[in-house]
């Protein structure tokens, strides 16, 4: 912990590179991805302070849209696309995920009660892990695609999908390699960026 708490001492001693983020944000992403500490966004993007608009869940799921029974993660959602006027959201999931891999493996939750819970938010069963891949990277894939069709019965992002003015977008981290891939709809496979 000492290291994080050194930085946090020096980074606001830095105030000329931040004072434009007090006017305020606009970003032209929104991205959702695993709460995972191996996955930084910014890290696998570049993105700098105010580039990505981030919602990070266990498992990158996205819940269920309920009228009239807000989540945190819908508010969020909305709030990219209907105020920020976000362009893009990228649903990015990683190898070596433990939500869909606890998914897949059938694994017994009773002891965390809340991620059990969570969990069965996930928009549709994970394909079946190959026993010897650890990185879980066809259910891993399967649960991103999963989340993509769930984001598009958001009422926000159905209307701006709609307009043409929203493009969805799935990728697939390695935390063992660093590489990113991206869903190709033509082909509906995981390619490199």
């Amino acid at each position: 912990m000492q290291p994080l708490i050194d930085n946090a001492r020096t980074f606001g001693q830095r105030p000329e590179e931040f004072a434009r983020l007090a006017e305020g944000q606009s970003p032209d992403v929104l991205f959702i991805t695993c709460s995972d500490s191996r996955v930084v966004p910014a890290l696998i993007t570049g993105a700098r302070p105010g580039e990505l608009f981030e919602l990070r869940t266990a498992g990158n799921i996205v819940p269920p849209y309920t009228p009239g029974r807000p989540t945190s993660e819908a508010a969020t959602v909305e709030y990219a696309v209907g105020v920020l006027g976000v362009t893009d959201i990228v649903v990015c999931g990683h190898s070596h995920c433990g939500a869909v891999g606890a998914l897949v493996r059938g694994d017994d939750l009773d002891a965390v009660p809340a991620v059990r819970d969570w969990l069965a938010h996930a928009a549709d069963e994970p394909a079946p892990a190959d026993a010897a891949d650890p990185a879980c990277a066809e259910a891993v894939q399967h649960h991103v695609l999963a989340q993509l069709l769930r984001l598009r019965s958001y009422p926000c992002v159905e209307r701006r999908l709609a307009s043409g003015r929203l493009r969805l977008r799935g990728w697939y981290y390695e935390v063992h390699t660093g590489a990113v891939r991206e869903h190709r709809a033509d082909t509906d496979s995981f390619e490199t960026l």
